[in-house]
């Protein structure tokens, strides 16, 4: 086409003039209909006829390509246009700042500046924004800087990529001040600015500030808008205020605001987090009759709800719609399946899933890992958790601490506890600070093992790192002086683990029962009896059969007799048997 235009210019003779006028046309239409292979091509072939394109014509095309995110298109024209200006720089600086190739933005910015091309507020505005998303915030404060020296006037398009990083980043007083400041400039704020803080808030657990903000918003007469909505919406029901995040809900009906398949996905989540699966199989049901169709995250989201609810055979017809309706199953579906079948103590059926994914092209995170081995360990599969442990490390894959703490914690249950302080030793080698679950683990392991003073030399460690030490470290150690007889260090643990504010739970009232019982001390193992009920405890079967049978083989009928019949009053239906653990009578 581009051929039998230029034969016709040149039988035309002077009149020919016109040419560059309908290849542009002809170029802009090709671009606007979808055609940018064509219009590419034709451009080439205008240049091969020495008919030059206007700058304008190839911002048009540049814009198009851009917008579909074709790079190496993007990247060939821009070299192709014969005089570029600043809106040429702005539209692929624009697009490699949301590709994230922020070094060719850059390399880009220092070559518009080096041919005399002055940057404009949108091409700071750009770089503002790539340099935001990407955690370069020293970078946009400089960025900042240079725009202010070259004369260009922050707008409110420059404001809201401040905001919005320096929220996303968590800094949430350097976003206040840029706030404050757009007001001190005269700059409006707009929807987006305060949805960006709400959504902030919410997600730092501030439900009441984002409140706040939301009321303002409306006092200066701004309609919020789905995304506004959705984030609160999400905040509240995080913060388990269901009855405030419903109510928002129904505002958005009535305010004509459309719900889309986030907020009803949040409700899907908030609902199932708080174990409401039937609502929330409503609310599934619901966005079905308003015609918003579910996406593989909702469905992933409802499908994880149904597992935590133990109701893997809702989990799986769900999996198998998402089958028919042709979705694609990603990693994040098939570790919300794994982590429910694990949870539901089938590895077998987890480690099946797993096999899947590596049929599928598919390769598991840490996570998925983890989880079948954990659960592994939990069903006494110690030697298939390390095989599992050795395909990590052959996959390339680096352990977290998350998988240390379930290796460590996994390997002490199973008594190995010399491989888990192996294993806890090669953590730290690598860097990795331990947390207080796998020094928790680890010191358990010790106590149950014997090795206490490994145990308290643990907890020191743990103490001198400034680490909160919990319930189950102390109930570990006390547990372990116990069964050595050693009373006197057993009862210093616990004195200082009520002066940190921890009480005595149920095992722990059951380590020292069954300690003094194991001392033939019964008037102090009653004692402690009493103050376990006196504090609101219940004992259970197994501290009342460590009781009675120490009386029977003492030849204290009698007093096993009456804690025979407090027990039949306290717990019904319960019998002589069960006995502590580790107790030898």
């Amino acid at each position: 086409l581009v051929d039998l235009l230029h034969r016709a210019a040149l039988a035309l003779g002077p009149r020919r003039s016109a040419l560059p006028s309908v290849v542009d046309t002809l170029l802009s239409l090709l671009a606007d209909r979808g055609f940018l292979d064509d219009a590419v091509l034709a451009l080439g072939r205008v240049r091969e006829l020495r008919v030059p394109p206007n700058t304008r014509t190839c911002n048009h095309i540049l814009l198009r390509l851009a917008r579909e995110r074709r790079g190496p298109l993007v990247r060939r024209l821009f070299e192709q246009v014969p005089a570029p200006n600043v809106f040429t720089f702005n539209i692929v600086i624009d697009f490699l700042c949301k590709e994230g190739e922020l070094a060719e933005a850059r390399a880009l910015f220092s070559r518009m500046k080096a041919i005399g091309c002055l940057p404009d507020v949108v091409t700071y505005n750009s770089l503002i924004d790539g340099c935001g998303k990407c955690g370069e915030l020293e970078e946009v404060e400089q960025l900042v800087g240079e725009m202010r020296g070259c004369g260009c006037t922050p707008d409110v398009v420059t404001y809201n990529a401040l905001v919005n990083c320096f929220c996303k980043f968590g800094r949430m007083e350097r976003a206040y001040s840029y706030f404050a400041e757009m007001k001190r400039e005269g700059v409006m704020a707009n929807i987006r600015t305060y949805s960006t803080f709400v959504d902030a808030f919410c997600k730092k657990g501030m439900v009441r500030e984002a409140m706040k903000l939301f009321a303002q918003m409306r006092i200066k007469g701004m309609t919020p808008n789905e995304v506004t909505y959705t984030c609160l919406v999400d905040g509240t029901f995080k913060a388990g205020r269901l009855d405030d995040a419903f109510v928002l809900i129904d505002e958005m009906v009535q305010q004509g605001v459309p719900l889309n398949v986030v907020t009803y996905t949040v409700q899907v989540d908030g609902l199932c987090k708080e174990g409401k699966i039937a609502e929330a199989e409503d609310v599934f049901r619901l966005m079905e009759k308003a015609g918003v169709k579910a996406n593989e995250l909702l469905y992933t989201t409802l499908i994880h709800g149904h597992f935590m609810n133990k109701n893997s055979e809702r989990a799986l017809d769900l999996l198998n719609e998402m089958k028919d309706k042709g979705m694609e199953l990603d990693v994040s579906l098939y570790g919300a399946l794994i982590c429910g079948l694990c949870n539901l103590q089938k590895v077998d059926e987890a480690k099946s899933l797993l096999n899947k994914m590596d049929e599928c092209g598919l390769k598991p995170n840490n996570i998925i890992y983890t989880n079948i081995m954990d659960a592994c360990f939990k069903e006494v599969k110690e030697s298939e958790a390390i095989a599992l442990l050795h395909k990590m490390q052959d996959s390339g894959f680096q352990l977290n601490v998350v998988t240390y703490c379930a290796l460590v914690d996994g390997l002490c249950k199973a008594g190995s506890v010399d491989e888990a302080v192996s294993h806890f030793n090669k953590m730290r080698d690598l860097g990795l600070e331990p947390n207080v679950h796998t020094y928790t683990a680890l010191i358990d392991g010790l106590c149950k093992n014997g090795c206490l003073t490994k145990a308290v030399a643990l907890l020191d460690e743990m103490a001198g790192k400034g680490l909160s030490l919990d319930k189950v470290v102390y109930t570990s150690l006390m547990d372990g002086y116990l069964k050595q007889g050693n009373l006197q260090d057993a009862f210093a643990l616990k004195a200082e683990m009520i002066n940190s504010g921890l009480q005595l739970d149920l095992y722990g009232y059951t380590c020292f029962v069954w300690g003094f019982c194991n001392l033939n001390m019964m008037q102090e193992a009653r004692e402690v009896l009493s103050e376990m009920i006196g504090n609101g405890i219940t004992p259970d079967t197994v501290i009342y059969n460590c009781l009675i049978s120490k009386y029977q083989k003492l030849g204290h009928i009698e007093e096993a007799a009456s804690l025979q019949n407090e027990m039949e009053s306290v717990l019904p239906s319960c019998t002589i048997g069960d006995a502590a653990p580790g107790s030898d009578g």
